[in-house]
């Protein structure tokens, strides 16, 4: 653990990314960067995600947003950024696309089903859920969350909770909490230039589904 290289390099993310916002807003922002570095403290956060959640709330806190780290939204989940305005919360997760070496085998079936799993759970706890991403990588963002509830077929959601369940069995992701998911948007991060760019789920998946060659994968 190096908090003396950690502490230096959120400042210079903080001063950088504080360019973006108002005067009043900076210290918003301090207040995300020392949740961090207590964290870091407690071994409980790594560098390359940290600098992902300053991006991602210096966002959030330039559309008027109030913005909280690594909190806790149920016994069993921690939340990557929670942000309050208004009558309204929203929750953040990001995601690498790190894959454990367990997983060499079936890294593409893991990774979706850890998407459906994390919208699947988070978003019951906030009215906005989205998804957050370096531009270096693609989100398997699965189509049955393109539709509301009432527009979900039986056989699609069977299909992704079994899915879900090879990986997910304590506790399993539940059929009602599939059907009620919701997906808000996804964050593109550019960490280099020190911004998230926000999209709609559609667009989104317009936008990867050739890539990921969703003819012969569909979830």
């Amino acid at each position: 653990m190096d908090l003396e290289k950690f502490r230096n390099d959120v400042y210079e993310m903080s001063a950088k990314l504080s360019k973006h916002l108002k005067e009043n807003d900076v210290s918003k922002l301090g207040y995300v960067r020392q949740q961090l570095i207590e964290m870091y403290q407690k071994n409980l956060v790594k560098i390359n995600h940290s600098i992902l959640e300053l991006i991602c709330a210096t966002n959030l806190i330039s559309r008027g947003y109030k913005v909280e780290v690594e909190k806790d939204v149920s016994d069993i989940l921690v939340c990557d950024l929670y942000a309050k305005k208004g009558g309204g919360d929203t929750i953040i997760e990001i995601e690498t696309g790190f894959t454990p070496p367990e997983h060499a085998m079936d890294t593409v079936d893991y990774f979706a089903a850890r998407i459906i799993s994390k919208i699947a759970r988070y978003s019951q706890h906030c009215s906005k859920f989205s998804l957050a991403t370096p531009v270096t990588g693609i989100l398997p963002i699965s189509k049955i969350f393109l539709l509301p509830p009432n527009a979900r077929k039986k056989v699609d959601i069977i299909k992704i909770k079994e899915l879900c369940d090879r990986y997910y069995k304590n506790p399993p992701i539940e059929y009602d909490d599939i059907l009620n998911a919701h997906l808000h948007s996804i964050y593109l991060i550019n960490i280099d230039k020190g911004f998230a760019k926000e999209l709609d789920p559609q667009g989104y998946v317009n936008l990867t589904e050739k890539i990921l060659g969703r003819s012969e994968i569909e979830y």
